[in-house]
């Protein structure tokens, strides 16, 4: 009689434990489901972002030109041609995405923000190589619209064919940079799953790191609290210039502001100097722009020798190709 009532006592036992443990194993492959869908979606993003954006060295070519004129337009179109043509920097279907400094409020003759007519000629060459889309971004200091739409950059880059691109809060994603010194920070989407980058930062003058350049340019893609970066800028830089490492830089130094950079405001601190650097070693563009128009070289920049250091380019400017031209 024990045994005929045991009997369905085991059963029911069974069954139970073969259910809770069911249970168990799906709630265990729930957590682990939702565990990959709170990280897979930034996994590609930061792949993306740490791909080597250069192009193949070229040694018959120039690594970097210098071209003045009396119009910026053709000037950038000079520049790129003595680098060997926009076709050797974008290909058919790219998604390129151009990254001025649009940081301010401010009209070109100002000298704060990259010259509109350097970003529309960019964006225009990207688009005459067969770019699927040319994005035009900025994460600004001052409100974006009013940055894009004030400085011209805004008008000028739709005319040639591009996209604007506003930066928004949920524009960002968390990326781990893998820098010395900048770890986990939120970043711009577009520059994360761009095929090209194209740095077109203007040239003049910041209060703490001396100068602002193409390096210091990629403050641009950071949300956050970028002004912690300033605590140590040389490594800051460094970093991002490891983590982003762009197609092309065009330094547009057709008006340079000279002095009370980076944001600026008087018209008695800029200098027309008539002229574009552009090239694929962004290192030596910061080098000869600082060593040409402020009298800086790597002892005063501690960020060039890091960088260096760090095989992101040279500061010897002797060391690299460099062509001089004047329309």
């Amino acid at each position: 009689m024990t045994n005929h009532d045991s009997t369905p006592d085991r059963r029911q036992m069974l069954t139970r434990l073969l259910w809770l443990g069911g249970l168990s194993g799906a709630t265990a492959g729930l957590g682990a489901w939702l565990s990959s869908r709170s990280h897979r979606p930034e996994e590609p993003d930061a792949r993306a972002a740490q791909r080597d954006h250069t192009v193949a060295p070229d040694a018959s070519l120039p690594e970097m030109v210098v071209v003045q004129g009396n119009d910026p337009g053709p000037a950038t179109r000079k520049a790129i041609a003595e680098l060997g043509g926009i076709h050797r920097f974008i290909s058919p279907g790219d998604v390129v995405v151009i990254k001025p400094n649009v940081g301010w409020d401010r009209t070109p003759e100002q000298a704060a923000n990259t010259n509109p007519l350097v970003v529309a000629e960019v964006s225009r060459l990207c688009r005459e190589a067969g770019a699927r889309r040319v994005i035009v971004t900025d994460v600004t200091i001052n409100e974006a619209r009013l940055c894009f739409a004030r400085s011209g950059i805004a008008e000028a880059a739709r005319s040639a064919g591009a996209e604007v691109v506003f930066p928004g809060e949920g524009r960002f994603r968390q990326v781990d940079l893998h820098g010395e010194v900048l770890r986990s920070w939120p970043v711009l989407q577009p520059f994360l799953s761009a095929d090209k980058l194209i740095n077109i930062p203007i040239a003049k003058h910041h209060s703490l790191s001396g100068v602002t350049l193409g390096m210091k340019n990629w403050y641009g893609i950071l949300g956050g609290p970028r002004h912690q970066l300033h605590q140590r800028i040389h490594e800051s830089l460094v970093d991002l210039a490891a983590f982003v490492r762009p197609t092309l830089t065009v330094i547009d130094a057709y008006r340079i502001l000279m002095r009370n950079g980076p944001g600026g405001g008087n018209l008695a601190d800029v200098a027309l100097t008539k002229t574009v650097v552009a090239g694929t070693d962004p290192v030596a563009l910061d080098a000869y722009v600082a060593n040409a128009y402020w009298n800086l070289d790597w002892h005063a920049l501690r960020y060039l020798k890091l960088a260096a250091d760090r095989h992101l380019g040279s500061f010897n400017l002797r060391s690299v190709r460099t062509r001089f031209a004047t329309l």
